[in-house]
């Protein structure tokens, strides 16, 4: 069985040939400016406008925790933007992770991921702003993408 590939080094740019997923949870509030977000902006434009775009026509679509939409930023290279953390501070329930949203989401990345026959690449996505514990995640991640055979990197910087 296919395992989670751990690197050294920045997930905007995947080490891997053909179609390329760059997988990370966004907040269901519109808010973009912190953490990995901004590592993509400085990369590609794209990701974020399509992100505020979606959130302002949110009462039309499916702007919501567990939704997730595909960005196209070079030929070989999409963008995962995924609805997986409720509000950006914690509170009375605890961090803004959501896990059965990102649960949701990572379903629906590994469909978009088969269907372009594409590897998956991220930072510890839901364990840095929205306060999620990798315990937590790493099974999300085997059970939707490794399990169903969809290679996993995940970059830590150093």
């Amino acid at each position: 069985m296919a395992e989670i590939r751990y690197v050294r080094g920045d997930a905007t740019s995947p080490q891997a040939k053909g179609v390329k997923i760059i997988a990370h949870v966004c907040n269901d509030l519109g808010g973009w400016g912190k953490g990995f977000v901004l590592a993509v902006s400085r990369r590609w434009p794209e990701p974020e406008a399509d992100y505020r775009a979606w959130h302002r026509a949110r009462a039309r679509n499916d702007f919501g925790l567990g939704a997730a939409r595909f960005v196209q930023v070079e030929p070989y290279v999409w963008v995962a933007n995924m609805i997986g953390q409720h509000g950006m501070k914690a509170g009375s329930k605890g961090p803004p992770i959501r896990y059965e949203a990102l649960d949701r989401c990572l379903e629906v990345l590994g469909r978009k991921a088969a269907e372009l026959e594409a590897t998956v690449h991220m930072p510890r996505i839901g364990c840095g702003l929205a306060g999620g514990r990798w315990a937590r995640v790493e099974p999300l991640i085997e059970r939707r993408l490794v399990e169903p055979g969809i290679a996993v990197t995940v970059y830590t910087v150093d």
